[in-house]
């Protein structure tokens, strides 16, 4: 009998320590002083003056690329004085920037910048600098900033160009119309709950329509839209999220946002504690587990909970490891939302079948063996072997059978399955803990299978397939338990 249990919350670790801090400072209409004419003093020019700084070079010669930049700066004028810097010079400066040929010249910069007050930077020096510019990704006024410390600007620059491709150009355009509307969202006399509600519905359709020009009518569509669900804004919503079945790069794009906007994450045992560190960091994560035999949250407890929590206006996500929709339970979360009024979406994961078979380069349909795949559940609600198996299915020697939840009464299910026509010999595999680091596995005729398995106690999650689609797999691995690392 199952144990009950409280949902338990999950406190954030504590911030690992950084390098840097990633700051991203104001410097329209205010003062660079930069010293030297370099190519690599003009790069830096350029970024000053893209940021709407004034940039004052200082220079006994200047470099044809530093006479481009200052005859067609980006954003603030770069006036170019043809002598050397002076102490005097960093007065009103709000940053300071060198390009310094030795330690002692680089020296000397910064100890005259920081004798004033003034942030400094020198240039490939990272012991004389006060902060650094890292690599940039510009979808301005979105703006990304990478940095390595200094250890490895090849690998920032790698890192950059692969969010480059990943963030379309469009991008800087909604961010920009996100600035204008800030006001007018604010006017608009929606309540709190309202204007986050505008702010969802705008990220939603700037993600999903990213090269499209953002114009009055969006402002307005979005504005009535909100206004149109009247009371029902001010309640929150809950989206049920596959995680998948362990390893955290398998899941969706569309899981990550959910847990990246989530004000609470209730999450279940099965979940890997990776997918959590997608999640927003000032979310509240709460354990609401349900194990096999072990203590769980009740379910109808979780149902009231999860509501009680969007009726307060919470973005709720509730994480399922696998797919939600997959011996899940999410149809009674559904129902229970829908009965209550609250809004409620299911993000799809990749399922334990799929992810055990991908990592075993295993096809479960393969067209030689297998014409039908089917997931059964392992145990009923009372914790034994269901009593309305198909069993003929399940015997069909052209299926490729997923068991969920099978540890308990896998040597009843085999009995009955022997019984009702299944060859003892068809080919089986137990799967641990599916596309984890520690994935282990035990591959076994079926009738030598429940007692592999019993021997091997294998940590869970469990799961079985049979079928002769892992014919490949059994002939060569039979007998014996593989760990993948």
């Amino acid at each position: 009998m199952d144990v009950s249990r409280k949902p338990l919350e999950q406190k954030p670790g504590q911030m690992a320590r950084l390098t840097r801090l990633p700051v991203f400072l104001a410097l329209g209409g205010k003062r660079a002083l930069l010293a030297g004419g370099s190519a690599a003093a003009a790069w830096k020019a350029e970024l000053l003056s893209a940021a709407g700084a004034r940039v004052d070079v200082y220079a006994a010669e200047f470099s044809d690329d530093m006479l481009e930049r200052a005859a067609n700066p980006p954003g603030g004028v770069i006036h170019l004085v043809a002598r050397e810097w002076t102490s005097d010079d960093f007065a009103g400066a709000a940053v300071a920037v060198g390009d310094c040929a030795d330690e002692v010249s680089a020296g000397a910069f910064a100890k005259a910048a920081r004798a004033c007050g003034v942030p400094v930077n020198v240039i490939d020096k990272p012991a004389f600098c006060d902060f650094s510019f890292g690599a940039i990704v510009n979808r301005s006024p979105l703006v990304i900033g990478i940095s390595t410390d200094g250890a490895a600007p090849v690998f920032a620059q790698a890192i950059r160009a692969k969010l480059e491709a990943l963030l379309p150009n469009g991008f800087g355009v909604w961010a920009a119309a996100a600035s204008r509307w800030r006001d007018k969202v604010k006017a608009s006399g929606l309540s709190f709950a309202g204007r986050r509600k505008f702010w969802q519905l705008f990220t939603t359709h700037a993600v999903m329509n990213p090269a499209s020009e953002p114009d009055e009518r969006d402002f307005a569509r979005f504005i009535a839209e909100v206004k149109g669900l009247n009371n029902a804004v001010e309640n929150g919503s809950v989206t049920l999220v596959g995680a998948g079945p362990g390893d955290p790069e398998l899941l969706t794009l569309r899981a990550v946002r959910a847990l990246q906007s989530a004000d609470v994450i209730l999450f279940d045992d099965l979940v890997s504690r990776d997918v959590l560190d997608f999640a927003r960091r000032e979310a509240r994560k709460l354990l609401v587990g349900k194990t096999g035999f072990g203590p769980s949250c009740k379910q109808e407890d979780i149902n009231a909970l999860m509501i009680s929590l969007a009726k307060q206006g919470k973005r709720v996500v509730r994480l399922k490891g696998g797919d939600p929709l997959i011996f899940g339970r999410a149809g009674e979360e559904i129902d229970a939302c829908k009965a209550a009024g609250i809004a409620v979406e299911v993000v799809p994961g990749i399922s334990a079948a799929q992810g055990a078979a991908a990592r075993l380069g295993l096809s479960l349909t393969d067209r030689k063996h297998s014409r039908r795949l089917q997931y059964v559940t392992g145990h009923a609600m009372n914790g034994k072997l269901p009593d309305d198996i198909d069993w003929r299915a399940l015997a069909d020697p052209s299926t490729t059978t997923a068991i969920y939840m099978p540890v308990r009464t896998l040597e009843a299910l085999v009995t009955r399955a022997l019984a009702e026509g299944l060859d003892p010999a068809t080919p089986s595999a137990a799967i641990a803990r599916a596309t984890r680091p520690d994935q282990s596995q035990i591959f076994a005729s079926i009738v030598e299978l429940p007692a592999q398995l019993a021997a091997a106690k294998l940590p869970g999650p469990v799961l079985v397939m049979i079928g002769r689609a892992l014919d490949p797999l059994a002939h060569s691995q039979s007998g014996r338990i593989a760990a993948r690392q």
